[in-house]
């Protein structure tokens, strides 16, 4: 089963950028493929939020926007990238291994006994992975101490922070953005996976955050929205937030869907903490080859 569901090619799967949009779209199905055959294997995960942030991790580390190299995962001139939603390890993992970190056959060993690759990501243990993850609302503060070593070592790189809509009620999120701005970090970029739901249903019910993009901007953000599943619309984004320095850090408001290429998680709460069984995980798996072939 795991040859056919990770195969392994025999040329590097390391990326390079100037990829094709067709190219960018299918790797996103073949992650999302991924993520949803390793959470069956686990028994347990998040494919949910997971599937709703694939297409941002693309333009992340597939569409040029992030210097990084898979072979020196400690290269000092590295741009940085913090999982807030550390739930979403399923997703980074992904792209951790078809970017070439460690092989993509090890994604089956998500959350099995000694693995590198743990229900949410471990520093210690994969390679790739810049720091911890999982207490929500913490790691916007850690990214903006990213940013801030780096503005204090003279260093041009930036800082990628990757937060949940639902992870912004959380009063820690707000201090790390009020202080971000207070030191005028522009080499740091937040980007909401808004897709509307958390583990208790949709944010408007739970606690309305409301016009995200207005509060980042009351606390001195330079803010925008774009579509989260539009790669090119994203890299685009990315890119000109990454160019900016006007004193301000930057965030952008992704829409995106919960569950996102899978018809039956789409939109459903529910999907935000469970393991798809044997029929589910073949039919998730139909559909999004069948997107692939699309693409």
């Amino acid at each position: 089963m795991w040859e056919t569901a990770f195969p392994v090619d025999s040329e590097s799967v390391k990326t390079t950028k100037g990829q094709s949009m067709t190219e960018l779209e299918q790797r996103a199905c073949d992650m999302r493929i991924d993520i949803v055959r390793m959470i069956a294997e686990a028994g347990s995960g998040h494919p949910g939020g997971s599937l709703s942030c694939t297409d941002i991790l693309t333009a992340l580390y597939f569409g040029g926007v992030m210097d990084h190299d898979p072979e020196q995962p400690k290269w000092e001139d590295r741009d940085r990238f913090v999982l807030a939603k550390g739930h979403a390890a399923p997703a980074l993992y992904a792209a951790l291994a078809h970017a070439g970190y460690f092989p993509r056959e090890e994604l089956k060993t998500l959350r099995k006994l000694g693995t590198r690759l743990q229900g949410h990501p471990d520093c210690n243990l994969c390679p790739g992975v810049e720091v911890s993850t999982g207490s929500l609302g913490q790691g916007l503060s850690i990214a903006a101490g990213m940013a801030a070593g780096l503005k204090l070592a003279g260093k041009p790189q930036r800082v990628f922070c990757l937060l949940g809509d639902g992870e912004c009620e959380e009063g820690q999120v707000w201090e790390a953005a009020m202080w971000a701005a207070h030191e005028n970090l522009d080499n740091l970029v937040a980007i909401v996976d808004r897709n509307h739901l958390q583990i208790d249903g949709d944010t408007a019910n739970v606690c309305d955050p409301g016009d995200m993009c207005a509060k980042f901007s009351a606390f001195g953000w330079e803010a925008s929205q774009v579509d989260g599943h539009d790669i090119d619309a994203l890299i685009k984004a990315l890119n000109a937030a990454r160019r900016a320095a006007d004193g301000r850090p930057h965030v952008l408001v992704a829409n995106t869907i919960k569950g996102r290429g899978v018809s039956f998680m789409e939109n459903q709460a529910g999907w935000h903490g469970k393991a798809p069984n044997a029929e589910q995980t073949e039919q998730a798996v139909a559909e999004l080859e069948a997107a692939r072939k699309e693409a």
